[in-house]
């Protein structure tokens, strides 16, 4: 903070220096920001001593706050013997613990007026509470109590199978999480990333108290844990609650033998499954992208803002920045087109989700993969001076709400090990050059092996060849 203070002490309101670069033999460089940037709210950190770490942001003169704790485990920690069980305990954490039946945890939470959650994905597993200010400590002790002493009780075990079996049969009714699923099945084939996050129909219908139990003394321990908060937090008084409610958590996991991540192997590959019925086709194609720390992140990050998204139901419609999107929309190439850009701890995917009549894949893969080429040979200034705008308005517009603030503490803290401030974003996106633009997109995607997941009216898609042919140009 009182860094802070000198840096912005004297500067106007408005427009604020946030560092100055020298090249050698060359003039000085100011760099500048926007004041709300600077004097965004820091985020404090401690480690406690059994290496649980907490973390929160503190806004002034809010009066709820969202706090929540992070776990560096999901589908990719389990094996194909145990998979689901990291969706299956975020289920288990509402049905009770040693101290309160579920229906005592679900009137506590509705006599604060609180808002109780969770959710799993491949490599983290969250449980977060929305409260009054008054009520954080009560918050911090209901999550211990669901993750250290939560019953799983056999009886509830066997009620929610049918439960995660009707969420499976909702899911798969959604055509892009089933050909998201589909995507990481075959581009990370026989690995921990590829398996789906609910697990198979076999094993929720077969796994039992012992996984469930194995699983918690396995991952949940004190150096993979953190505690995020923001809003009316009181750092101190976090750290304090932390140590009080999480102070017994183990340090090793279960024998004191650490579980190594299972690597990420991409595979180029795809999986198609037609019906002749559709006459519309759901299309995902993607690269091996970058992980969270990688050199690439950013530019991919960048790249994914040039390529953009279109709907047709929108009100911009073809009138779009994007060169991609305004070619699809001008030749009614698809329904909708959006770029992805999924990040891991090792890997990442990189790519182009697309909704498009059956009788418009040739077309719509013939302008698709020359723009994703164009990214490593003629990228403009102009496009990528406009999407590092759009990129900034994104990251910012994302902090909206205590819960996403908390959110995004608890995911960089994971895979950081800090927090980025947004004037480090913003130094890092402006610092992208139009060569680092083409250097990563002939790292990912020229003359490189793809995945591809498609569903629905597919008989006119370009078979793996034709793609992989096209993911770059002949120049002479």
């Amino acid at each position: 903070m009182a860094l802070r203070s000198v840096l912005n002490k004297g500067i106007p309101r408005g427009l604020a220096q946030v560092a100055t670069r020298r090249a050698f033999g060359a003039e000085v460089e100011t760099i500048s920001f926007p004041d709300y940037v600077l004097r965004a709210p820091t985020t404090d950190v401690t480690t406690l001593d059994g290496g649980l770490r907490v973390a929160s942001e503190t806004v002034m003169g809010s009066e709820t706050a969202t706090v929540g704790v992070w776990i560096d485990a999901g589908s990719r920690y389990e094996t194909a013997q145990n998979n689901g069980a990291a969706h299956f305990l975020e289920h288990m954490a509402f049905k009770g613990t040693q101290k309160r039946t579920q229906q005592q945890l679900e009137v506590e939470i509705e006599n604060m007026g609180g808002h109780l959650n969770a959710y799993t994905s491949r490599e983290q597993t969250v449980y977060f509470a929305k409260v009054f200010k008054k009520d954080v400590g009560n918050a911090v002790e209901i999550l211990s109590d669901i993750l250290l002493n939560s019953k799983l009780d056999a009886g509830a075990i066997e009620r929610e199978r049918d439960v995660i079996l009707r969420e499976m049969a909702e899911v798969n009714k959604q055509q892009e999480e089933l050909v998201l699923d589909h995507l990481h099945a075959t581009a990370f084939q026989g690995t921990g990333l590829g398996r789906t996050i609910l697990g198979s129909e076999e094993n929720i219908r077969s796994l039992s108290r012992d996984d469930l139990s194995d699983y918690i003394k396995t991952h949940y321990t004190a150096p993979r844990m953190v505690i995020a908060g923001a809003g009316a937090i009181d750092h101190g008084e976090l750290c304090a609650l932390a140590g009080d409610h999480f102070g017994g958590l183990p340090t090793t996991p279960k024998g004191s033998v650490e579980i190594a991540m299972d690597p990420a192997v991409f595979t180029g590959s795809d999986i198609r499954v037609k019906f002749d019925s559709d006459n519309t086709a759901h299309v995902a194609i993607a690269f091996e992208g970058a992980s969270w720390t990688s050199e690439y992140s950013f530019p991919l990050m960048l790249m994914q803002t040039m390529l953009g998204f279109y709907d047709r139901s929108s009100g911009l419609g073809k009138n779009v920045a994007s060169k991609l999107c305004q070619e699809v929309g001008e030749h009614e190439l698809a329904h909708s087109i959006s770029t992805f850009n999924t990040c891991y701890k090792d890997t990442g995917l990189f790519g182009i989700y697309a909704l498009a009549p059956d009788n418009k894949l040739d077309d719509l893969f013939w302008y698709l993969m020359n723009n994703l080429v164009r990214m490593g040979h003629s990228p403009s200034e102009e496009e990528m001076q406009r999407a590092k705008v759009n990129l900034k308005a994104t990251m910012l517009m994302g902090l909206d709400g205590n819960s996403n603030v908390a959110e995004d503490i608890g995911r960089q803290i994971l895979t950081y090990g800090r927090r980025m401030t947004p004037a480090e974003i913003f130094s890092r996106i402006d610092a992208i050059t139009i060569d680092d633009v083409k250097a990563t997109a002939n790292k990912v995607i020229n003359d490189q092996d793809h995945a591809l997941a498609a569903v629905g009216g597919i008989n006119e898609l370009p078979d793996y060849n034709w793609i992989r042919r096209h993911s770059y140009w002949l120049r002479y």
